[in-house]
């Protein structure tokens, strides 16, 4: 079976980037992560960013640029990690998908539990060097 792809959306405001609680109706729920989902078919991974940010949490952002890819720890999917600006607007979440957000820094980001390996990797080995 080939890997669904999917974007993972580090929105930047300021040095802070949005924390999201996964909500009960995804899978995993009450992990943090940044924003995430599928792509559509015939959706580019940037239209996905714009798509999935204003689905779950209301907020109209710009892709900045691809800056990693990796997988999810189950092997299903292929994440491309996009950095976007989410310079205004309020944060508005699904409740079915977020169950609460937060904007925090990246080392606070770290703290928080439960985290996902591969974000924790994102937060630690890719985010310091862009």
């Amino acid at each position: 079976m080939s890997q669904r792809q999917a974007i993972v959306a580090v929105l930047l405001r300021g040095d802070r980037v949005l924390a999201i609680r996964r909500g009960p109706a995804v899978a995993r729920p009450g992990y943090w992560q940044p924003l995430s989902g599928k792509l559509e078919p015939g959706e580019t991974q940037e239209q996905a960013v714009v798509r999935e940010v204003r689905e779950e949490v209301g907020l109209t952002v710009v892709p900045l640029a691809k800056v990693w890819e990796s997988e999810t720890d189950d092997h299903l999917f292929r994440l491309h990690w996009w950095t976007a600006r989410a310079d205004a607007g309020e944060v508005v979440p699904d409740p079915a998908e977020v169950a609460e957000t937060r904007w925090v820094t990246p080392e606070e980001f770290l703290t928080l539990d439960p985290v996902f390996d591969g974000d924790r990797e994102f937060f630690e080995r890719i985010l310091p060097g862009l």
